[in-house]
């Protein structure tokens, strides 16, 4: 069935603990709005939620399947970033992925990538071996890149402190139907480079913070864009700090607007067309 949303989350976690009490409500503002939802798993539980969640649904929500780089090994991460986020405590129990489980999942209908899956060099601690560290990230990546080209889906990548790893990985291992650099916070040189490569970039609440990501918008043309709003994280401005929903999708096409001097129309019927293309929604 084809989409007929007007605009597109294009990465949520509405599969995530943060809404085990009102999903489907959450859902429902979603779609009262016109807004459809790509649910993204971190790790396998998560990602299964993310399938159960779309195939309950006849229309209006997909799902992606993979495992985020932090996921790969047990810890409690807190962090604030003074620029850009609200202090974030994450705890991961650590998996060693089932690769044949995720290529099962991953040629299910209703999943339209593989992620998020990537690189995050942020999360070091004191006393880590990072060398090994990023070599299972890496050797990861590879693995779900591999299974994005067998299923003939695109990737949702997740990268934090590592886009130059990334772009060789990619070089080397190129992913068939590409995919998007989701939650992007590099500058728009970086960003050129994916998108030479046949990348969009994801772009969510982030962007409403600061001027920070002013030029990034303006230089990049929204035919390589795609809205997001990664919740619960990244709540656009002035909420920064709540709960965020895919109802926050809106204030990121609304920013975006601003900083181009265009329509917020003419930035949602773009980037939507765009996830529609990319995800084969």
């Amino acid at each position: 069935m084809k989409n007929t949303y007007k605009i597109i989350d294009s990465h949520a976690h509405v599969n995530f603990n943060a809404y085990k009490d009102d999903a489907e409500a959450v859902l429902e503002r979603a779609f009262a709005a016109g807004i459809g939802v790509i649910n993204v798993g971190s790790q396998l539980s998560t990602s299964q939620r993310a399938v159960d969640m779309a195939n309950s649904h006849e229309s209006g929500i997909w799902a992606v399947v993979g495992v985020h780089p932090l996921h790969l090994r047990p810890q409690t991460l807190s962090y604030q970033d003074d620029d850009e986020l609200e202090p974030v405590e994450i705890k991961t129990n650590g998996e060693e992925p089932d690769y044949a489980q995720y290529a099962a999942m991953a040629e299910e209908a209703k999943v339209v990538a593989i992620g998020e899956v990537g690189l995050d060099y942020h999360h070091f601690e004191d006393g880590d071996d990072v060398e090994a560290l990023k070599a299972k990230q890496k050797e990861v990546l590879i693995k779900f890149i591999e299974i994005a080209n067998q299923a003939d889906k695109p990737v949702a990548l997740h990268c934090w402190d590592g886009y130059s790893d990334l772009l060789e990985i990619l070089v080397k291992h190129p992913v068939k139907r590409a995919g998007v650099v989701h939650s992007f916070i590099g500058g728009y040189k970086t960003a050129k480079k994916f998108i030479e490569l046949g990348y969009v970039i994801g772009l969510n609440g982030v962007i409403t913070y600061a001027d920070s990501f002013d030029r990034l918008v303006r230089e990049v043309d929204l035919e390589h864009m795609i809205l997001e709003t990664d919740c619960p994280y990244l709540s656009p401005a002035p909420n920064k700090g709540e709960r965020n929903e895919p109802t926050g999708v809106i204030a990121v096409a609304i920013k975006i607007a601003a900083i181009k001097n265009i329509s917020v129309d003419e930035v949602v019927a773009i980037t939507t067309n765009n996830s529609k293309t990319l995800f084969r929604i």
